[in-house]
């Protein structure tokens, strides 16, 4: 484990990092692919996509999934009580909440891997590529902005994994189910 200055260390130069890369196009890209990390949109999603392709159990499970990660990223805020970076200006209003965990990073990392280990899911390289994608970009975006240190990512990703691998294992979910 990373001991306290090591780990402020490592995420002082990630925002620093993400601040250098700055530029004008990336600034739209990062405030616009943020979004695919809200709790929102990815219901809206996971509604949408498991009732159109893969029938009310599955929509069930991702959607679970995806507000399960939700609560329990809330939870550990309220615990954690982390204060957000202030190395740097953000470029998108400062949210209100605590900064460890990053609920976005969890939030897009639930939904993706519920999406693909759904039950009776096979899904194929571009799924996996693209769901991929989306949730590095939406982690990378919360550095970017300046709203998350890189650590707050990190175990957003993580304990959105072990929610849903968890979750997946539950007897309701298994195949025969």
């Amino acid at each position: 484990m990373m001991e306290p200055t090591r780990l402020a260390d490592w995420d002082h130069a990630g925002l620093a990092l993400a601040h250098a890369a700055r530029s004008p196009w990336l600034d739209s890209l990062f405030a616009t692919v943020t979004w695919l990390g809200s709790l929102a949109v990815l219901v809206l999603l996971a509604l949408l996509l498991g009732w159109r392709r893969c029938g009310h159990r599955n929509a069930a499970f991702v959607t679970l999934a995806l507000i399960g990660a939700s609560a329990l990223g809330h939870l550990v805020k309220l615990i954690a009580a982390r204060p957000r970076p202030d190395l740097f200006p953000p470029l998108i209003p400062m949210p209100d909440d605590a900064s460890f965990p990053s609920a976005h990073a969890m939030q897009v990392t639930a939904f993706a891997l519920a999406w693909l280990l759904r039950p009776g899911a096979s899904p194929g390289r571009i799924e996996i590529a693209v769901l991929l994608a989306a949730a590095s970009l939406v982690g990378a975006s919360r550095l970017y902005l300046q709203v998350h240190f890189p650590s707050d990512v990190v175990a957003g990703v993580m304990l959105a994994t072990l929610w849903v691998v968890l979750l997946r294992r539950l007897p309701a979910w298994r195949e025969n189910s």
